[in-house]
């Protein structure tokens, strides 16, 4: 074999689609594009939910009742586990956690959970506490307050 005998695979190369060259092609005028409606132009298209001016479902629909979801509470939670990283017998309160980095944000409080190991007496103050997160802090001769 030699270089001039080289030659590509077959169907490897295919020829590029010359667009725009008459009717008999399939692919002239608009050069498959379709014709220029909203759609076709750029920013084109209608907002989520339109319904081409008719009055939309979302609009069309009764709104009943109330959602308690704005009221919700989200706690940062951290784990009995996370609770290691103190001294024995410090009190680990929800600044002291945010200025070690355990915690990113307060939110609407800190809530311990029980996963893991306590190793050390300590006195944690939170907003919130699991079961089994007491049942872990109080077994080690800990105190778990409530804020």
């Amino acid at each position: 074999m030699k270089l001039h005998e080289l030659k590509y695979n077959e169907g490897s190369k295919k020829s590029v689609k010359r667009l725009g060259r008459g009717s008999s092609s399939g692919t002239g005028k608009t050069s498959g594009k379709g014709e220029n409606g909203q759609n076709k132009r750029s920013g084109g298209g209608v907002r989520i939910g339109f319904e081409g001016g008719q009055l939309p479902l979302y609009r069309r629909l009764p709104k009943r009742g109330f959602s308690n979801a704005m009221f919700k509470k989200t706690y940062a939670t951290i784990n009995v586990s996370d609770l290691n990283k103190f001294e024995e017998g410090t009190e680990v309160t929800p600044e002291l956690l945010f200025e070690m980095g355990i915690i990113k944000k307060q939110l609407s409080g800190i809530k311990v959970l029980g996963n893991g190991s306590l190793d050390k007496k300590l006195t944690v103050r939170a907003h919130a506490f699991s079961g089994a997160a007491k049942e872990k802090i109080e077994q080690k001769g800990g105190k778990a307050e409530v804020i």
